[in-house]
């Protein structure tokens, strides 16, 4: 049956109701589960609401419903304005140390050279084969989480990490490598060991045994997971899995009734805990992506009910919870639900919150880096900013352009913020891997031989948290400091470098140095993407024409979703598209001569009802 969208603003009116009471968070602290009996012949997909016809429409397309928007002939209302983020707006438009790396190449060397079974030298193998089956039929695989990790390895199968071995498989697929057929290998199906069955979780977790007592590590391997069978649909066994993540993650909301305020969650027995950890309110925005993309997927509608509810929980915060790398997934979220159904979440504010930081609660400094350290401009990483001066990431800022850069194509508003922001991230983001930073502002110049270039430190700090170092900043990491024994080459992570595709597959230079060409569609998953949509910002004081490559070899138009016009109409292979001073076009490719219609609320369409742009 249709979904109406006037049931689904009834419903996110409702939601306001669940939090008339908070229930005191539990104080308990809780131990590793130890799960006995495997439980895989389960159906973990739970019922449907027979009410409901999941599947018979695309949840997408709401405004398939006859009257709801009336469509009138495009008429251009001039260019949309631009809302700016004050963090975004302390970077350089154009950093005085730029450099690009070719992201894309950087991810096919760094999958070649993880995913080798047969390489010799010191330190590889770096991936070995888990057939321990402690969570599926399917054999696993393990992946180093740094350089010379003594804690794993052959001698301990099943000691990996889905944060580390999800990244690297949807990082490859998203720059076109075949996962589900290499080697003789299906990574996708290999990565269920990670379902957590046996214990009753039953969402995907960090570890093929256990789970985490801090709230984000229980996230990110389903929001990775839900990435990878995007990116690989069709894997036997994936389904009744994603669906099982998607139907706890809609109880968990329910039982929190609105408060997320805990350290991290058992969702087992649906209870929230709290320990020494920091309270990681921001796992509402994990649950509202998944959730999100669970009703574009199944449409059951208590997957929206719930998304809804969580990003509620986001909206009403007092203030910035970031904590790791979850909450940039709100702001997406916030864009999606505004454009498609009508809700009014304050996108804006969670943008603010995820660049500027939490000041005061939890993990207090937890933002994005602005300024200089030393020769380098390090403007655009994800990390701490207090942190011995500040403390950025390679693998969160690489992972927080999953979710924004394709927000933009809801929130186009942002346009030229998220431009620069990539511009400076990206270009920063070298500083990660050992050629690019001179020895003197590195931990270990000495090993750097064995990373081929291919493997990055964990991260780059202002300051040397070991003492060694006078030069600032330094590229290092804190593998040494886990654990007696652990040595220095530790500090090389493929954990942080594995979501490199990420990167490798949005990023695309131009003809114009500086001028990036970002792609809106390839991490935007689930969603209905007719047509190819890139994101191109303009450093300069002046005007700037670049050469747009055409995704197709047909004619086409090129519309412009911040000036609400045509780039350019009639085009045939390349074309010349013309960027103002410091500004960011958004175009979409369509094909030539199609008549766009627009909606009162602004969204443009074909005359079919497909869309164009939000």
């Amino acid at each position: 049956m249709k979904k109406n969208i006037t049931l689904i603003l009834s419903l996110f009116a409702a939601v306001g109701t669940l939090f008339a009471c908070t229930p005191a968070p539990v104080q308990e602290q809780e131990q590793e589960d130890d799960p006995t009996e495997n439980t895989g012949e389960d159906d973990p997909t739970g019922e449907d609401n027979p009410d409901e016809k999941p599947g018979e429409d695309d949840p997408d397309k709401p405004w398939e419903i006859p009257g709801e928007e009336t469509l009138s002939p495009f008429v251009s209302p001039g260019p949309r304005e631009q809302v700016s983020i004050s963090r975004v707006d302390l970077m350089p438009d154009m950093p005085a140390t730029y450099k690009m790396l070719d992201w894309r190449q950087k991810a096919l060397d760094y999958d070649a050279y993880v995913f080798d079974w047969n390489a010799t030298g010191e330190y590889r193998p770096l991936i070995w084969l888990d057939q321990t089956g402690r969570n599926s039929p399917y054999d696993g695989f393990g992946l180093y989480t740094t350089l010379g990790d003594i804690r794993q390895g052959p001698q301990s199968p099943g000691g990996h990490e889905a944060i580390n071995t999800m990244a690297a498989v949807m990082g490859a697929g998203l720059v076109g490598i075949d996962k589900t057929s290499q080697d003789g290998y299906n990574y996708p199906q290999m990565l269920q060991n990670y379902f957590a069955g046996r214990n009753e979780w039953n969402i995907m977790v960090n570890g093929t045994s256990g789970f985490a007592q801090d709230w984000w590590y229980n996230i990110l391997p389903n929001l990775l997971y839900w990435g990878v069978c995007d990116v690989f649909p069709g894997v036997e066994g994936a389904d009744p899995i994603l669906r099982s993540i998607a139907d706890q993650f809609a109880k968990a909301d329910e039982a929190m009734n609105g408060d997320y305020n805990y350290s991290w969650f058992k969702y087992s027995t649906m209870e929230g805990k709290v320990n020494n950890i920091p309270r990681q309110q921001d796992a509402a925005a994990g649950h509202a992506w998944v959730l999100l993309n669970a009703y574009r997927k199944f449409g059951d509608m208590n997957h929206l009910r719930r998304a809804v509810s969580a990003m509620t929980v986001i909206n009403n915060l007092p203030e910035s919870r970031f904590y790791e790398i979850v909450l940039p997934f709100g702001a997406y979220v916030g864009a999606v639900m505004n454009a498609m159904y009508g809700t009014s979440f304050e996108v804006g504010r969670v943008l603010r919150w995820t660049f500027e930081g939490n000041k005061s609660n939890g993990r207090a400094g937890w933002a994005v880096t602005v300024g200089q350290w030393g020769p380098y401009d390090i403007s655009g990483l994800q990390g701490s900013i207090t942190d011995g001066g500040g403390y950025a990431f390679q693998m969160n800022s690489y992972e927080m352009a999953w979710p924004l850069v394709p927000m933009v194509k809801y929130e186009p508003k942002f346009a030229t913020t998220i431009g620069k922001w990539m511009l400076n991230n990206a270009s920063a983001s070298r500083l990660f891997f050992p050629m690019e930073i001179a020895d003197e502002y590195q931990a270990c110049p000495d090993l750097k031989d064995v990373t081929n270039n291919i493997i990055g430190y964990e991260g780059l700090r202002k300051r040397d948290r070991y003492g060694k170092i006078s030069a600032q900043p330094v590229a290092e990491g804190d593998g040494p400091s886990w654990l007696s024994g652990m040595p220095d080459c530790t500090m090389f992570s493929l954990y942080s470098t594995s979501p490199i595709g990420i990167f490798g597959s949005i990023i695309s230079t131009t003809d114009v140095e500086g001028i990036l060409s970002l792609d809106c569609n390839v991490t935007d998953f689930y969603a209905h993407r007719p047509f190819p949509c890139h994101l191109l910002y303009n450093p300069y004081a002046d005007d700037r024409t670049v050469t747009y490559k055409a995704c197709g070899s047909a004619p086409y138009d090129l519309f412009d979703s911040v000036a609400r016009d045509y780039a350019a109409k009639n085009a045939s292979g390349d074309c010349s598209v013309v960027i103002p001073a410091k500004k960011a076009v958004l175009v979409y490719e369509i094909p030539a001569g199609t008549e766009l219609y627009s909606t009162p609320s602004g969204h443009v369409f074909t005359k079919d009802r497909t869309i164009v742009a939000w």
